[in-house]
């Protein structure tokens, strides 16, 4: 049986799944129920000067009949007395003393950062995040993001926080920044202990086009929120991999964003996560998804051979490269298997109206299977992606995998094109039809 153990930067927990700092974890009630059900750690939700929160407070985004594929949310910190806070922390250690228990921390001064943290240490925390992401609200008061956004003023405070602290920071980074690895860099400068990311991204998720509101409705008005749910996978896996590979963050990582399931898990994993951590999912199905989760992983580690969580972390990292570095002599075209096929032609239109012109459809009546025009096919996939038949559309490699060639090298070789009409350039080599073959399709 794998070990499922996880170890960020001194904080321990039984398995790698954390709950995010949200409402999830808003109680000792919540957590104690969490860690009841087979969850690893918990992140409290943040603790600061209490709030007073609006509603509603929640919009979603829904896709063809998938429910909140995104989550916007315009709530802020806690709205609950400190002391309320600390005591249910103590209590829910004395219950769990081998779960992690992180307090989140988002106050202004250094002398309420001083006293915060140690608060929490005396109540027994495991470690400390501090919340530089929340994108609206408490941004607008100078905190949260406005703190992630200026690496200067991150560096200062998580220094500030480094006076005091006896356990582990973690440092929360905002993903509303162009480039993810500076207030990673201003972490480590200022000793955090780990980076956690991403936090909600500021969004707008759509607007009451009869009433001219956008969501969530606060009395006919509404504001920018955060974003979150599977829908910011993408974003989070990629920010999560620019700090793995900064060859001076070398932090280790808590990966947040988009995990619904164990296989979300893994993937923030192997782009250099140590531990996840979850939100939104638990808001939508609760806290019983670690059921799922826990025996996921184990079947994964068992049957790619990794004993522990370790193994795991950034084993993708290696191939991940530039654009440029990638070979472009590798060759694939689409194929159809016509037993599979469904016969609904999507892949033909996609190709036809959004990509290369690489597929055709028969002339013989009664036939609606589409055919791959090889010469044409560019390999771009995108044919695959659309059909809804599982591994109906497939690619197939057609070099022989001995000849590599990358951008870069041809640009040292010389190689590339450099001017407007170079015969070096890619699009003179594949066939284009004419503009007029548009009108006669029409007919």
């Amino acid at each position: 049986m794998p070990d499922l153990s996880s170890n960020l930067a001194g904080i321990k927990s039984p398995n790698p799944f954390w709950l995010a700092s949200a409402p999830p974890t808003n109680s000792g009630y919540q957590v104690m129920k969490a860690f009841d059900q087979g969850w690893g750690g918990a992140v409290w939700k943040t603790l600061g000067v209490p709030v007073v929160n609006v509603s509603s407070r929640y919009g979603g985004v829904n896709y063809r009949g998938n429910r909140l594929i995104g989550l916007n949310n315009i709530e802020l910190i806690t709205d609950r007395p400190l002391k309320d806070n600390l005591r249910e922390i103590e209590e829910v250690k004395k219950y769990f003393p081998d779960h992690a228990v992180i307090a989140s921390l988002m106050v202004e001064s250094k002398k309420e950062w001083h006293q915060i943290v140690k608060d929490v240490q005396n109540a027994g925390s495991d470690g400390i995040e501090l919340n530089f992401g929340c994108p609206h609200g408490m941004c607008e008061r100078g905190m949260g993001s406005a703190v992630g956004q200026e690496p200067k003023v991150l560096e200062t405070i998580v220094g500030w926080v480094q006076e005091v602290a006896t356990i582990p920071v973690i440092v929360k980074l905002t993903p509303n920044i162009s480039e993810i690895t500076e207030p990673a860099l201003a972490a480590k400068r200022g000793g955090g202990d780990a980076i956690s990311l991403i936090n909600t991204i500021q969004s707008i998720v759509g607007v009451d086009i009869d009433n001219f509101v956008p969501y969530p409705i606060v009395d006919g008005q509404s504001t920018n929120g955060g974003y979150c749910g599977p829908a910011v996978k993408p974003i989070a896996l990629n920010m999560v991999k620019n700090c793995a590979l900064h060859p001076d963050v070398k932090l280790p990582i808590s990966g947040i964003g988009g995990i619904e399931n164990w296989k979300d898990a893994v993937e923030h994993i192997l782009l250099g996560a140590t531990n996840v951590q979850v939100c939104t999912a638990v808001m939508h199905y609760g806290f019983g998804i670690i059921r799922e989760m826990i025996p996921g992983l184990e079947r994964y580690m068992t049957e790619k051979k990794f004993k522990t969580i370790d193994a795991i972390v950034g084993k993708a990292l290696p191939n991940v490269k530039n654009w440029e570095n990638l070979n472009l002599n590798y060759k694939v075209v689409a194929e159809i298997d016509e037993k599979k096929c469904i016969e609904c032609q999507l892949c033909y239109t996609a190709c036809e109206d959004g990509a290369h012109q690489a597929i055709g459809l028969s002339n013989q009546e009664g036939n609606r299977v589409p055919y791959i025009i090889e010469e044409n096919c560019v390999g771009c996939n995108l044919c695959s992606l659309v059909c809804p038949v599982e591994e109906c559309i497939t690619m197939v490699q057609k070099d022989d995998g001995k000849q590599k060639l990358t951008w870069s090298e041809r640009t040292k070789n010389g190689n590339i094109p450099t001017t407007f009409d170079d015969p070096l350039a890619g699009g003179l080599h594949h066939w284009v039809p004419e503009p007029m073959e548009a009108l006669k399709k029409k007919k």
